[in-house]
């Protein structure tokens, strides 16, 4: 018998559980309780099932091998850690020092790119996100927050839905009760959404209005730097939320510096409008900087594409290059990266 299909397991479709992952338990496995992950501490890890949340007991393993959002399989009556099960999507970044990827949040429908409409807005690190939610294998979603503070929100719209094609962009005032409507498209029931941007643009803020916290409970938000629209630190952790009349909310602390690396599919999907002229070059190694029969240069000096969006594009291009590690195998060859959830 299917784990969907008994009443318990119908409740935990409503925390995202779904034939992606019941698919995954073997017959052997059917008397494990699947649970998701809440929250990951570094000596402990808390998960939630049908029932409420559970302390899970872990045997040997490395908390750092586990994202908010997994799914795991679990002995039900000792809580004891068994399996956990591939992911389906999973965000995740390589710090500045280091090889090894750090793990942000696992299993994202929506990932929800939260800036403000002040001097936090910046192409260059939306890009960056975009970049990330792309190669995750979730739907990128840009939250414009503090909308009510300028008086026209819809510049800042209409340049952010320039930035990939078919990006939808949502302008709110977090603290108002209109931003759960606002958003309700992505928060359908079992539907998970991840908040990610930079400290201070209001993430607590809008947690605290989709997942209507009582204040006791809340999450702590900041003020802001009035001289450079800078807010202060709020989120130390990442947790799951669940909000109320469907869906599941992923919070984040803001991320300081985002770099980009072993994300090619990423930055092909962000910059489609340029790499699907790249074929159209009279050479096949085009640079798309000087040669000529360059179909890129051609739309530059067209008007259909912006030159500086070349030039961002050319430049992560080259930082993710220079920053993807280049694994080899035994005899010092070359091993093709394997997307891996």
């Amino acid at each position: 018998m299917k784990l969907t299909n008994t009443p318990l397991h119908s409740g935990l479709e409503s925390l995202g559980w779904s034939s992606f992952f019941a698919d995954q338990v073997k017959p052997s496995e059917a008397d494990l309780a699947p649970r998701r992950v809440a929250s990951v501490h570094r000596g402990r890890i808390e998960a939630i099932d049908a029932t409420g949340p559970i302390k899970l007991e872990l045997p040997d393993a490395n908390t750092a091998d586990f994202a908010v959002g997994d799914w795991i399989l679990a002995d039900p009556l000792s809580d004891m850690f068994v399996k956990r099960l591939e992911r389906k999507t999973v965000f995740q970044r390589r710090p500045e020092v280091g090889r090894s990827r750090q793990l942000v949040a696992a299993n994202i429908d929506t990932l929800l790119i939260v800036t403000s409409c002040n001097a936090d807005f910046n192409i260059e690190r939306l890009e960056r996100y975009l970049i990330m939610a792309n190669e995750a294998g979730s739907k990128p979603v840009i939250v414009l927050t503090k909308a009510d503070t300028v008086d026209d929100a819809g510049q800042f719209q209409v340049e952010a839905q320039s930035l990939q094609r078919d990006l939808p962009v949502i302008a709110v005032n977090a603290r108002s009760a209109d931003a759960r409507a606002l958003l309700s498209p992505w928060c359908g029931v079992g539907q998970t959404i991840a908040l990610v941007g930079s400290s201070g643009v209001g993430k607590s803020t809008l947690v605290n209005s989709l997942t209507g916290l009582e204040s006791h409970l809340q999450q702590k938000t900041g003020t802001i730097r009035e001289y450079d629209a800078q807010g202060r630190h709020t989120t130390t952790a990442r947790s799951l939320h669940v909000i109320p009349g469907g869906g599941l909310m992923i919070d984040t602390p803001g991320i300081r510096t985002l770099f980009v690396s072993d994300v090619t599919d990423g930055i092909e999907t962000l910059f489609s409008d340029i790499t699907e002229l790249a074929p159209l070059c009279r050479f096949r190694d085009c640079t798309h900087a000087h040669e000529p029969g360059c179909a890129v240069q051609a739309a530059v000096k067209s008007g259909t594409l912006a030159a500086d969006r070349v030039e961002r594009w050319r430049s992560l291009v080259s930082e993710n290059r220079d920053r993807t590690p280049v694994v080899s195998g035994p005899r010092g060859n070359k091993i093709a990266h394997k997307k891996k959830y």
